[in-house]
C-alpha cells in the first residue's frame, strides 16, 4: 500500500471529488492492491465521504490510542484484535450493532495495516461495502522510528482531536 503515499497531499490539492468519484478510485485502488474488501481511500477522500454523510467512519485501534494518540471528530472506536477467534467474533458483534452491513464503513487504525485486516474480516462476515483507509491516523514509520512525518491523517492536516 505504500504506492499510494502521498497521494493524499494530491487528492487533497484538487478540488473536492464527489463521493462517486471517490468510490471509483477506490476500486481501482482495489484491483490495483489485490483487495478482498471493497476498496481503500486516502485520508483526505475519508473525510470528504465523512462531510458529505456518504460513509461512516469506524476507528479500529484501541480505546487507549482512540482517547489519548488523538481521532477524528465524530468517529466511532469498535477495538480490532488480530486474527483470534474471540476478539475477531467481539469485533464484528459491536461492529454490527453500529453499522447496518449494507453501510459504507471506512475503517482506520495507526498506519492502515490491522484496518485491512479488520475490512477484510468484516467482508468476510457479510459487511458488503467495507473500505480502508490508507496511511491510517498516524501515517508509517519513518527512517528515526516516529510516525507522523511521512503521511497519515493528521500528516495531511485533517481535523483530529484528543482527551
Amino acid at each position: 500500500m505504500d504506492r499510494y503515499q502521498g497521494q493524499a497531499e494530491a487528492v487533497d490539492a484538487q478540488a473536492a471529488l464527489t463521493p462517486s468519484e471517490i468510490f471509483e478510485l477506490a476500486q481501482v485502488r482495489r484491483a490495483e492492491l489485490g483487495l478482498d474488501y471493497a476498496g481503500a481511500v486516502t485520508p483526505p477522500e475519508a473525510w470528504q465521504l465523512v462531510q458529505q454523510e456518504a460513509a461512516i467512519l469506524i476507528d479500529v485501534r484501541t480505546s487507549p490510542e482512540f482517547r489519548f494518540v488523538g481521532r477524528v471528530p465524530g468517529s466511532d472506536n469498535v477495538e480490532w484484535h488480530g486474527k483470534d477467534e474471540m476478539p475477531r467474533a467481539r469485533f464484528l458483534a459491536i461492529l454490527g450493532t453500529a453499522v447496518d452491513p449494507d453501510e459504507v464503513v471506512l475503517l482506520i487504525c495507526r498506519s492502515g495495516v490491522r484496518s485491512h485486516a479488520a475490512a477484510s474480516a468484516a467482508t468476510a462476515a457479510g459487511f458488503t461495502r467495507v473500505y480502508n483507509v490508507l496511511e491510517g491516523f498516524e501515517g508509517q514509520i519513518d527512517a528515526v522510528r516516529q510516525r507522523g512525518n511521512i503521511n497519515g491523517w493528521r500528516r495531511a492536516g485533517l481535523p483530529w482531536e484528543q482527551d
